[in-house]
């Protein structure tokens, strides 16, 4: 019965370290970060992706290529790329993993939509990604695809 109560008193100790420490949790709320983040539509055939760009300035360095219409490409089962007319800010890094929905560069010129996650040891910058990717894979099919990015200004 001690042991209980102690491993009881325990709990609440930590509980209380946890929410009255000296760095409080933060309060964040995705609903405002998305009103305050920029919005663009992806269109492929007769589908429109709502899409939520990352506060940066690759992001915006994309935003003024838009509206942007571009045939991107298959590779490896995963994902679509394209070449961008010109190059954009980068800071690259090596995420643990790629997200179906997420919308990255390459480089400093090339546009990646991925289709499935998994797991990846290159680096690519972040631009965005998709609000709710389920049917982005059949939406974007087995080969090449014309895909149009554009600004979402009822979003905003």
């Amino acid at each position: 019965m001690v042991h209980n109560a102690s491993v009881d008193a325990l709990v609440v100790t930590l509980a209380l370290a946890c929410t009255t420490g000296p760095y409080p949790l933060a309060n964040h709320d995705s609903q405002s970060d998305k009103s305050m983040a920029q919005q663009i539509t992806i269109g492929i055939g007769d589908k429109a992706f709502a899409a939520t760009l990352s506060d940066t300035p690759t992001a915006a360095a994309f935003t003024k290529l838009l509206p942007l219409s571009i045939t991107m490409t298959e590779l490896n089962r995963n994902e679509k790329f394209a070449r961008l007319s010109t190059n954009v800010p980068v800071r690259a890094s090596t995420p643990a993993s790629i997200r179906t929905g997420d919308l990255m560069l390459y480089g400093s010129n090339t546009l990646v939509l991925f289709y499935k996650s998994f797991h990846t040891t290159y680096s690519y910058t972040v631009i965005g990604r998709i609000d709710e990717p389920a049917g982005l894979e059949v939406a974007l099919g087995t080969g090449d695809v014309d895909v149009v990015f554009a600004l979402d200004k009822e979003r905003h």
